[in-house]
């Protein structure tokens, strides 16, 4: 075992044979927390998302606060109960992407799949940003390490989900559970509290007047609510069996979660007079801090809710980390992204998505300096586009396969009002954002396009002729010789073996040694051609190169091997006192035509 795998090894974890992939499925208890933690983590922002919006007509219109969270429930009821539809349509995954592709084409796949990997990157970025900030809205001197901080927690996160799946569900259960119960109480406790008792908020200046556009802004932003919905039928594999079942179950139990929290908190916002801040007022605090002080005050409660929201924004992330390797490798299988990203690695992860999703979101905290509210506008607008061609693609789905006419009318029925949200969200955050994303995802259209014509282009140019059998060819060998040592004859012996057509090739970087080189070669060898390149510039790489051209233009059809002996060290660390000249003239040859480059490696004892 090398040092690498070893240190792996001891950070990882030992590997896990496919045999058991099995006993890495979860149950509804370990899944939910796994798939579900981004769409609950959104309570502790979407309040405050709508409250943003309304607050630019000045305080007395936050009292709409609660009508609209009303709409962005009934939004969440109807795609919730569209996307058990999916669940058992497609019970091996792949949600949106997978229904989008198989029923409205490779386009609308990729779309979807653009959109989708735009979200997910997004929802590490805005759930570890407001994790962060619930942090600093209970310890303000931690403000100047935002950025710092979060970057910190995605790489925690990467660090976590590389160990396994079964794993990471474990880690996450308790601080998501934590989470859900100690909202649930501030809710249930804050309207008991304070029934019958009403606050008027601070006043406000209005900015602006209170229009059915700034209304629908309000909406746009809640819908951030949303996001994560469609995780966990992306993720229906991951459950025990019956999968369809327990998944369909999950996402029900995530609604019920999810509307009692989120009704709660703005409810309770709106009643207690509550007004969102700017993240650079002095003290700032989020509207689930501030909610929190006013019904349980500055005590441990308060910063146990505190804790407990960074927690679980930080671990909504997580919800991320488990779809997007998975969708990628969906995309990868498709040849719509590189192959690498399909390969399951020792701890039955997708560790190469993995770590594409901690690069691009960690720079995306860097980029908008951990700002919640500049990363919100880029937020749902690519959800809402798989929302609605999923759901297209499963009233499609449900009508080619003659299913029940009333499982068609409930997708439908989500792919309107999906659709319609999508086009408020464009409208309303183009400006602010959204354009962006729209770039964004052009781009990765086009990119998933050109991967796709590659692997076609390299499909069609590696299937042989029907016609063509494999024959036996000549190769000239040309081995490569600093000096003669028991490496240089072990690895003429082995050319011999396949080639009547064999030459040594010594490059002079140093004439006074050619004598010497010479001598030892006729004592030890002499039956083949040593050949001597000059070369004045003291490069190894060069004349070899240009020999191996000319040498190729003698017979342009014919196969030439060069061989490369190395001498491999008894321990690795005695390989910083080689010169390894190997790999380079590896690199310099490997792109050569009708050259194959053959390492005959020579122990050390």
């Amino acid at each position: 075992m090398s040092v690498l795998t070893s240190i792996k090894r001891l950070l990882l974890g030992a590997p896990i044979a496919t045999k058991h992939a099995h006993h890495q499925r979860l149950s509804k208890f370990l899944a939910l927390p796994l798939f579900a933690s981004d769409n609950i983590s959104s309570v502790a922002y979407a309040s405050e998302e709508i409250l943003l919006m309304l607050i630019l007509a000045g305080s007395a219109s936050l009292k709409y606060g609660i009508y609209v969270a009303l709409a962005v429930v009934i939004l969440v009821l109807i795609v919730i109960t569209s996307y058990t539809r999916t669940i058992y349509a497609y019970p091996q995954g792949g949600g949106d992407y997978r229904v989008a592709s198989e029923n409205l084409g490779p386009l609308f796949g990729r779309i979807v799949g653009g959109a989708l990997m735009i979200d997910y990157t997004l929802t590490v970025a805005v759930s570890v940003s407001s994790g962060v900030l619930a942090i600093v809205s209970a310890w303000p001197d931690l403000h100047p390490y935002i950025v710092d901080m979060g970057v910190a927690a995605v790489l925690l996160l990467a660090f976590v989900n590389l160990r396994g799946l079964r794993e990471s569900g474990s880690v996450f259960a308790l601080p998501t559970y934590s989470f859900v119960v100690l909202m649930v109480s501030m809710v249930v406790y804050g309207i008991v509290r304070t029934m019958g008792v009403s606050f008027a908020p601070p006043p406000v200046e209005p900015q602006q007047a209170l229009t059915l556009f700034l209304i629908l802004r309000a909406f746009a932003a809640g819908c951030a609510a949303l996001t994560g919905i469609e995780a966990i039928a992306d993720g229906v594999p991951a459950f025990k069996d019956p999968a369809p079942r327990n998944a369909s179950q999950a996402l029900f139990i995530l609604a019920g979660i999810l509307v009692v929290i989120f009704m709660g908190v703005t409810w309770l916002a709106v009643h207690l007079g509550i007004t969102p801040m700017s993240t650079e007022e002095p003290g700032y605090r989020t509207v689930v801090a501030q909610v929190a002080m006013a019904v349980f005050g500055d005590g441990p409660i308060f910063f146990a809710i505190q804790i407990a929201t960074m927690a679980i924004l930080i671990l909504a992330a997580n919800t991320a980390f488990a779809d997007f390797p998975r969708l990628c490798s969906f995309m990868a299988i498709d040849g719509n992204l590189p192959r690498q990203l399909a390969v399951l690695g020792d701890k039955l992860v997708y560790q190469n998505g993995i770590i594409l999703l901690a690069l691009t979101s960690g720079g995306l905290i860097l980029a908008f300096g951990g700002d919640v509210h500049k990363l919100i506008p880029l937020y749902a607008l690519g959800v809402f586009t798989a929302f609605t061609l999923g759901q297209a693609g499963m009233v499609r789905y449900q009508l080619k396969h003659k299913m029940p006419k009333w499982g068609a009318v409930v997708s439908f029925i989500g792919m309107c009002t999906t659709g319609v949200v999508w086009f408020v969200v464009l409208i309303t955050k183009f400006t602010a954002g959204a354009y962006l994303v729209v770039i964004a995802l052009t781009v990765l259209v086009l990119t998933f396009a050109g991967i796709r014509r590659h692997y076609d282009y390299l499909a069609k140019s590696l299937n042989p002729d029907p016609s063509y059998r494999p024959k036996a060819a000549d190769s000239t060998v040309i081995v490569l010789v600093p000096r003669v040592h028991k490496g240089i004859l072990q690895a003429l012996e082995y050319v011999k073996a396949f080639s009547k057509d064999v030459r040594a090739l010594h490059v002079a970087i140093n004439p006074a040694t050619v004598g010497a080189v010479k001598k030892e070669w006729d004592e030890y060898v002499g039956d083949i051609p040593l050949v001597i390149l000059e070369s004045p510039y003291r490069s190894l790489v060069e004349p070899i190169v240009e020999y191996i051209e000319a040498a190729t233009q003698e017979n342009p059809d014919r196969m030439l091997t060069v061989v490369v002996p190395q001498a491999v060290p008894k321990y690795w660390w005695q390989s910083v006192l080689h010169n390894n000249s190997a790999e380079p003239i590896r690199r310099a040859l490997a792109a050569k035509k009708n050259v194959v480059i053959t390492n005959v490696r020579y122990f050390l004892e």
